[in-house]
């Protein structure tokens, strides 16, 4: 190597090493810790309404294990329909669905979208609604001693389950996703912003959360809160 050379690579060098210095200290960034994570940060209208299904699907659950030990004569408590009725009337008809039927079905009608399914969806929380109210009526435990009550609550139980498994599903694929078609990405966290407004006034502080430990507490009670049992064999 010549004395140019080496000189040559000096400078080289000395100039990598001043570009370095002025540089941020993007790995100490990236590795420092971000703090405690905000689960609700971030998330949208419609996945908020599409996480609150899933407190629904988890209802439809009790429902279905009551159903079956009834049609089984098996051992069930009254309270297991009436607390799970409870807890729709509360957190799916008189919070979930209010926001549906105040921030994002008025949205659809105003852009004259969808608006066949938004009716048919609007008519389905009515008539969810009238079944709830039997739900509540023939799981009172005076009631619930008799057979006949027994036989029709298993059918109102049956009849919300059949209307709100498609429900849902037809919201979660085609309603909530088309949202982002007739509103701004500004709209959209707006509309979240409220929605959650009401979840506290509706609900109180962490009302999402104190329902999800509801319905869990539920599943306990009746022997259905391990997933690995539903896992098939084979």
């Amino acid at each position: 190597m010549t004395r140019e050379d080496r000189l040559d690579r000096r400078q080289l060098l000395a100039a990598g090493i001043g570009l370095a210095a002025a540089l941020p200290p993007l790995a100490a960034s990236v590795v420092a810790p971000a703090g405690p994570l905000n689960p609700d940060e971030g998330v949208t209208a419609p996945e908020d309404l599409m996480k609150e299904h899933g407190v629904l699907n988890r209802c439809l659950l009790v429902y279905e294990e009551g159903m079956r030990r009834l049609r089984a004569k098996q051992e069930v408590a009254p309270e297991v329909f009436l607390h799970t009725a409870e807890l729709v009337r509360t957190f799916v008809e008189e919070y979930h669905e209010r926001n549906e039927e105040k921030y994002i079905f008025p949205e659809f009608e105003k852009a004259k979208k969808l608006v066949d399914l938004v009716a048919t969806l609007k008519t389905q929380h009515l008539a969810g609604r009238r079944v709830t109210a039997e739900i509540l009526r023939l799981s009172q435990p005076a009631l619930f001693r008799s057979p006949a009550s027994r036989t029709q609550l298993v059918a109102a139980c049956q009849a919300f389950i059949r209307m709100y498994r498609p429900h849902e599903a037809r919201e979660d694929t085609v309603l909530f996703p088309a949202l982002r078609t007739i509103l701004s990405a500004k709209q959209v966290a707006a509309l979240g912003d409220r929605m959650e407004e009401d979840e506290h006034k509706v609900l109180g502080e962490e009302g999402f959360e104190r329902s999800v430990d509801k319905v869990a507490a539920l599943e306990v009670q009746l022997g259905i809160n391990d997933l690995k049992q539903f896992t098939p064999r084979g």
